[in-house]
């Protein structure tokens, strides 16, 4: 399988269409394979679409084949929209649309009393919908005045009171639906999204380090190299964005959720504290500067320099130690551990590089400039070492 991927990626090479539709197929792919393994981001968007398809058939049997309303579409239309990725999102964008609707009703049917001629009606009432649509008071559910006014006047029915209060009461049934099925029919919770980008940050952050650290040790990086190291750096910014809105989506499927039908589907009941965040955010912004501070040594048109010989070596074995800890921090997180006694040989190694390093930085004979770069460089360590690395003796009182 490894053979082929390969042999189609050389084939594609220089076929950026054919090339977009590959790595799209792949993409997809990949997501199939992660909602059919087990719980998570993708299996959520699976049930969530499956959800909105349900509530809009059942919004359609109720009153298209239950009720017998010729004109059924606004009931389903609503119910599929409205099955958001929270119970509360669900809730309040409801009274959002159901406020846009009644206004776009009532306005299409003032066009239509003022012009007496459908398409009139529209050329009068759709700048002002449209206008509307903007109105904050609606949210993000603007734009269904003006659709609303579509429907009401393209049907070619008369528009009259009993027709007005025929659809806004469609779409009420179609939002009841559509919340219904959302709220008890698995309400969607994304409390493991906080501990899956805490995990992934994690471990790519690990992973930088460990790139750094054998970029270091073989001794052949240069400007390109650390821009690399720069721009990865700066996905983990990516990452911790993508971190902060989990969490505030974690918070928001809280509301309005029941207890007892969370425990039924067999969502996670916790989620790791916000002080996580804070912590990773610290890491991320110290990685930065590390790759910022070599990006600067390797710049022809800076004055300092990066340091050389074991001193160097010392640093990216140093760094490496520290990306594992990344790495078994993200298994942590993730409910596996590498165990105490791994844990403690790992910190004793790294108590004795620091310990070499601290002495290398006070014999350094390579100039002021290289000396500054490795006590920046030194430092930088240092703060993630206490971000990552617990220390002994809180650990040791809980």
């Amino acid at each position: 399988m490894t053979t082929v991927i390969r042999t189609a990626r050389e084939a594609l090479r220089g076929r950026r269409p054919a090339a977009a539709v590959w790595w799209e197929a792949c993409a997809v792919g990949r997501s199939v394979r992660a909602a059919w393994r087990g719980p998570g981001r993708e299996r959520d968007l699976v049930v969530q679409s499956l959800k909105a398809a349900g509530a809009a058939l059942l919004a359609w049997a109720v009153a298209g084949v239950w009720l017998g309303d010729p004109m059924a579409l606004m009931a389903p239309w609503v119910a599929l929209v409205l099955v958001q990725a929270t119970v509360y999102s669900s809730v309040r964008q409801a009274g959002e649309q159901f406020a846009a609707i009644c206004a776009g009703a009532v306005i299409a049917s003032a066009a239509q009393a003022i012009t007496d001629d459908h398409t009139g009606a529209l050329a009068l009432c759709l700048p002002v919908l449209m206008l509307m649509a903007n109105w904050s008071r609606f949210g993000r559910q603007g734009i269904y005045a003006a659709t609303t006014a579509v429907f009401v006047l393209a049907s070619g029915t008369a528009v009259s009171a009993a027709a007005v209060g025929h659809r806004v009461g469609q779409a009420a049934l179609g939002a009841a639906i559509g919340v219904a099925v959302n709220a008890l029919v698995l309400p969607p919770i994304h409390l493991r999204d906080v501990r899956e980008h805490l995990a992934a940050l994690a471990r790519e952050s690990g992973d930088l380090l460990h790139t750094v650290a054998t970029g270091l040790r073989e001794g052949e990086w240069d400007a390109q190299s650390a821009a690399g190291w720069s721009s990865d750096a700066a996905r983990l910014g990516r990452r911790l964005d993508a971190l902060y809105a989990a969490r505030s989506w974690s918070r928001e499927s809280l509301r309005l959720t029941s207890g007892p039908l969370r425990r039924l589907q067999g969502a996670p009941t916790a989620v790791p504290p916000e002080d996580e965040d804070q912590r990773w955010s610290r890491v991320t912004g110290n990685v930065t500067a590390l790759t910022r501070t070599l990006a600067v040594t390797v710049d022809e048109h800076r004055t300092p320099k990066a340091p050389e010989g074991p001193v160097l070596d010392l640093y990216a074995r140093l760094l490496a130690l520290i990306g594992d800890a990344c790495h078994a921090e993200a298994d942590r997180l993730l409910g596996s551990s590498a165990g105490p006694r791994r844990e403690a040989e790992t910190e004793t190694t790294m108590d004795e590089l620091h310990r070499r390093l601290q002495e290398g930085l006070r014999e350094q004979g390579q100039g002021a400039a290289r000396t500054a770069v490795l006590g920046t460089l030194v430092l930088q360590a240092e703060n993630l070492w206490a971000e990552i690395v617990p220390e002994p003796d809180e650990s040791a009182g809980q």
